[in-house]
Order: C-alpha cells, then structure tokens, then sequence
C-alpha cells in the first residue's frame, strides 16, 4: 500500500514530464552533405576530448561552476580557429564535455557518501563533517586542491561549528584517498557519429526545388549550418513540426540516413472526471482488452504481422546475399515506415482507450520476457520480435501526462486463473472456462478481470 501511493502522489507533484521525439530525413542525404556533417561531428569529438583532458581533474573543480571561467579559456586557446568549428558547435561541445565532467563528479561524491555512512569507525560528529564537505562544492574543492575553506557567511559560519568538533585533518587525508581511489576522469571519446545544435545552429523552412520534369516543387526540412561561412544544408523531413530548442543530430553515413532527437517537456493533465480502475490485458493481436470486455487496437496484429514477416525475410535474404555486398539502404527506409506506421497506431489507441475509459489508476501485467515454447519457428520469431515494449512505454508514458497512476501486477498465470473464483482453469482459443465455479469469459477478459483483482489486492495491503 505504501509503495502504490508513493507513486501515485509522486505523479501527482510533478507540473511536467519529458519525452523525445524523433525526425528523419525523408530522401537520402547527398554524400557531399553527409560529409560535412561528419566534419562537424568530427571537430565537436575533438573539442570534448581537450575538455576532458584539461578540465576532468581535481585542479579544475574551481571552474566547473557555472562554467564561464572555462568557456573564456576555451576561447583563448586558439583551439576553435585552429579547426575552424562555428562557435554554436564549439561552446555547445564545451558545455556537453563539462556536463559529462560534472556527472562523474557526482558520482565520486555519491559513492564516497555511500562508503562513509557504512563506515563504522566514525563518530556521528565526524559523519556530519564529512558530509558538510561533499555537500559544498566549494568546501569539497578547496579541501582536495589543499586550500583554506573560504564560504558565504553563514555556511562559513557552519563549517567553523563542526570542524572545531573533529580532527580535520585525519578527515581531510580520508576524504582525499577516497576521491583518488573511486574518482574516474571522463575518457577521451572515439565516436563522431552525432552532435548538439542550438537554436542559432538550425532552422525549419520549405525549399523550393526543380524536379526532372521542370516543374517547381516545395519541400519542408531543417537547414544546418556547416563549416563553411553563411552556407547551411537542406535535409528534407518525413514530417513537418518545428521546434525551437536544442536537438542533437545522429549520424548513419552508411545509410546516408539521420535521426534528430528533441527533448519536449509535456504540461501534466489532471482531469476531475477520470476517476475509475481499470485492469487490462495485452496482446499481440488485439492490444488492450478491459476487465469490463472493451477492445482497443483491434488491427495491432496486422501491422505486427507484416512488421515481423518482412524483418524475417529482409534477414534471411541480407544473410544469404551478405557475400554479394547486398546493401542496406531499401531496407532501412522500408523499416523506418513499419516503424512509423506501428508506433503511430500505438499511440493512437492508447490515446482513445483512455478518453473512452478516463481511468484514475490502470493496472498492467507485467509482460513476458524474451523468447517462446513450441516447435514452429514462424510463430516464435514473431512473438520474439513483438513490440511488448513499445507498448508497455508508451502507455506509461501516456499515463504520466495525464497523471493517471500506471501500476504493474504479477502476471504469471494471470490467464489461466479464474478471475471469478481463483482456481485454475483452462482456455481453448480464445475462451477461458473454469471446472470451479462454471465461470466462462473471453480469454483476455478474464486476464484483464485478474490484472484488476491484483492491483485492488496490492493497493489494500
């Protein structure tokens, strides 16, 4: 009971939540144009490797926060002249390798904290010092680079009341052994496959183009701009939103394909009327059955079909041609639209199940792993390859932006226990009976009636 309304509260607290949304390039991007994306990514590798290196050691905790003292340096290394990056690639890879080199450090200090609270040969006193240090990180620096511990007032205050508790010397030398015993300096990078842009780095607009036939035709898409003074390129979307914050551009030269991937912050909806529990089951066939019978994805076992038979057969056809360089290109794009297409529906029909049931709390089995029984090896590389978890995400994250509480239920045998009753019985195809009670339902309402039951049984414990 306490963890379910831990939950539930917690959603209830947050105004927003994230998610990522992707683009992709509707037509092949021109070699020229992949190369010099690739430059860029190239360029921005090198700007967080010097970062690394010249910033990721205990010297440089001073100018980490907020940043700008390196940013300055940066500048006046000469290193951005030197590969003539833009200086919306150059100070975006500054601020992404000081991002990477303040998370180790929050590693280090958690993990010190978590060594210190299980030693036992500290006092209380000694406890509360040491994690007034790892707390500031003001103290925490001058404490390692072997400085006086200079604070605002009325932490300076503070730390003068608990250092004259301790022997702060023998706590200083621990805390420095930890830190060079558990901190890992941020390694240099190999991979130039992607890179951040800001808003100043893009822009969406239609470009209009001739075709081979002389007749002028309009394509929206994203201009990017490039090493090349006022001179961006035009990759055109397989759709046509517009976003105005920074996006990161990933790069697949091989297929002369990419994916933009951008953050959005969703406004959470609280509705006074969706006030009901629903259980549910999934299936491969039909995706969402309800305790009370009603049906939502009806055609999720088509797409799921023709997604998994052409996956299947580009497989075997790719391994058998493999030695003739068979490429990849069709098929990426073919993949791309199955994809599109599958997780368009999804969202559809999890979108409709929750206007039509307006749940307050859903309650979900939790899936299957990997892998299936049986002999027929059509059948199980098809419920190998099913989308359980685009699904199981999706509602998830449906069920955060309308602050519906998303509680998973233990779903072994969830089908074959009477929902009625709670003996076992048995199904033929798609009916559930039970020698119990006499009870008979369709197969998936009856693991919905039971996804139900569960969740009623954790939340009165």
């Amino acid at each position: 009971m306490k963890k379910l309304q831990g939950e539930i509260s917690e959603g209830k607290q947050k105004q927003a939540v994230c998610r990522t949304v992707h683009q992709y390039n509707r037509e092949p991007v021109p070699a020229e144009d992949m190369s010099k994306l690739l430059a860029i990514a190239q360029d921005y590798r090198k700007v967080k490797n010097y970062v690394y290196a010249r910033y990721g050691g205990v010297g440089s905790l001073s100018k980490l926060y907020p940043g700008y003292t390196v940013q300055n340096e940066m500048t006046g290394s000469g290193l951005r002249v030197e590969l003539g990056l833009p200086s919306v690639y150059f100070y975006r890879a500054v601020f992404d390798a000081l991002g990477d080199i303040k998370s180790q450090w929050v590693r280090t200090r958690t993990k010190v904290g978590q060594l210190l609270g299980r030693n036992e040969n500290f006092t209380a006193q000694e406890k509360h010092y040491l994690r007034f240090l790892l707390k500031s990180t003001n103290a925490f620096e001058a404490v390692l680079n072997q400085k006086p511990v200079l604070l605002p007032q009325e932490m300076q205050k503070k730390f003068e009341e608990l250092s004259g508790q301790v022997d702060t010397l023998k706590l200083h030398r621990y805390l420095c052994r930890q830190v060079r015993k558990y901190h890992v300096r941020t390694p240099s990078t190999d991979r130039a496959d992607g890179f951040y842009l800001t808003e100043r780095a893009y822009r969406y607009d239609v470009e209009k183009q001739k075709d081979s036939g002389g007749s002028i035709a309009a394509k929206y898409g994203i201009f990017i701009a490039t090493k090349e003074k006022r001179k961006r390129i035009f990759i055109p979307l397989t759709d046509e939103n517009k976003y105005d914050r920074q996006i990161y551009l990933k790069l697949y030269p091989e297929e002369n394909n990419v994916v933009i991937s951008i953050p959005l912050e969703i406004k959470i909806r609280r509705h006074g009327d969706y006030t009901n529990e629903v259980g549910l089951s999934v299936g491969m066939w039909c995706m969402f059955t309800t305790h009370e019978g009603h049906t939502y994805g009806e055609e999720l076992g088509e797409l799921h079909q023709e997604w998994a038979e052409y996956m299947r057969a580009s497989t075997e056809t790719y391994r058998r041609e493999k030695a003739n360089n068979a490429g990849r290109r069709k098929y990426m794009a073919h993949k791309a639209r199955l994809d599109a297409r599958m997780e368009t529906y999804v969202n559809q029909e999890i979108n409709r199940m929750i206007a039509a049931e307006k749940p307050q709390t859903l309650y979900f089995p939790k899936l299957p792993g990997r892998g299936a029984g049986g002999y027929d090896k059509k059948i199980n590389y098809s419920v190998g390859v099913w989308r359980k978890g685009l699904i199981r995400e999706r509602l998830k994250q449906k069920c955060l932006e309308h602050s519906i509480a998303f509680v998973e239920v233990f779903g072994k045998a969830i089908s074959t226990e009477c929902s009625n009753c709670g003996a076992m019985g048995k199904y033929s195809k798609n009916e559930f009976f039970c020698d119990n009670c006499g009870y008979r339902a369709d197969k998936k309402r009856n693991a919905a009636r039971n996804a139900l039951n569960r969740g009623r049984s954790m939340r009165d414990r």
